[in-house]
């Protein structure tokens, strides 16, 4: 497998990234027994995977305990990534000094280790002055708990508050975006992914699946079935939820799929390989997260990696997922130039 650089730091990642949500039955919308996570995690590591990521979130700590217990004996192997600003248990949430040492040390406690390779922000934190969590984050390397600090769904606004606020502290700045990309979502090829090329870095992108619109099993017209994906979501009592799902179900999304359908009929492979093959070789993309449930599914998954995509079949994916993201004329200046020294 590939790896590459994260951004403009020295720690070299694959190209394949193993998101680890669904190991736990937290929160009862993605049921799984501890040893099949396990077999996955090994059969990931064996095909020459690095990266695993996690978070204090998924299934309210859960799911960092059975991944600490995967890789327990071979911890040198793993480039262990998760996150905090979420509440789990009875801590609160945020991006605060409090919140961020408490979250850290219970994930490092969970994940049975007394480092973490890439501690990121789960999400932007408006009641929190970013000088604050950048120097809190930066007092986490010092001491030697965190390797590389990275982020999840910032905007590009946000990514350079925060890389010029490392700066004012003279703290340590990110190197990582976790942001959602696919087919179905590309604005963060607006400002984004401009933004983090700019500020040295990489991205580990999530949701390349669409939640499984792209991999054709959902139809115009049709009511998903109850037992998938999407319609469990649909059928959670969580609003949340069922507006995820609903925003994934719309025609734009479909008529993607539709042509991934084609394009992977085509080529004699699945359109989930396709997906991923497109996603893999967009500019600006480090690692692709993959959500296997099975081992089966990693290796469908990972067989992606070695897929060179025809040109002419990327150029009508390119077309039938494109967005009108406005002109990028000078209106974008301010967010690109250099971190002040």
């Amino acid at each position: 497998m590939d790896h590459l650089n994260l951004g403009r730091s020295g720690l070299r990642v694959s190209r394949a990234c193993l998101g680890t949500m669904n190991f736990g039955t937290g929160h009862g919308l993605a049921a799984g027994d501890e040893a099949a996570a396990g077999r996955v995690i090994d059969a990931f590591l064996e095909a020459g995977g690095t990266i695993i990521d996690t978070a204090d979130l998924y299934h309210r700590g859960e799911t960092e305990e059975i991944v600490g217990r995967a890789v327990r004996g071979r911890r040198e192997e793993v480039i262990l990534a998760t996150k905090g600003a979420m509440p789990v248990g009875a801590q609160g949430r945020g991006l605060s000094r409090r919140h961020l040492t408490r979250a850290l040390d219970a994930s490092l406690r969970r994940l049975g280790t007394d480092y973490i390779d890439l501690y990121q922000c789960h999400q932007w934190d408006p009641a929190t002055p970013i000088e604050e969590t950048m120097a809190t984050l930066d007092g986490f390397v010092r001491a030697g708990k965190v390797r590389y600090l990275g982020c999840s769904n910032f905007s590009a606004t946000q990514i350079v508050e925060a890389q010029w606020a490392a700066a004012r502290v003279g703290g340590t700045p990110f190197v990582s975006l976790q942001p959602q990309y696919s087919l179905a979502q590309r604005v963060i090829e607006a400002e984004i992914l401009p933004a983090c090329e700019r500020h040295g870095m990489g991205t580990i992108v999530y949701g390349t699946l669409a939640g499984g619109v792209l991999t054709g099993r959902y139809r115009h017209g049709e009511t998903p079935d109850p037992d998938s994906r999407m319609g469990r979501l649909l059928g959670e009592p969580m609003p949340g939820a069922n507006r995820w799902a609903g925003s994934l179900l719309n025609d734009r999304n479909l008529d993607i799929a539709e042509q991934v359908v084609k394009v992977a009929a085509e080529l004699g492979i699945a359109p989930s390989k396709v997906a991923l093959a497109w996603v893999a070789g967009r500019p600006g993309v480090t690692s692709v997260v993959l959500g296997p449930r099975t081992v089966e599914q990693l290796r469908e998954n990972l067989a992606a990696f070695d897929l060179d995509l025809p040109a002419q079949a990327r150029a009508r994916l390119d077309e039938v997922s494109r967005l009108d993201l406005g002109p990028l004329d000078g209106s974008f200046f301010h967010l690109t130039r250099p971190i002040a020294g």
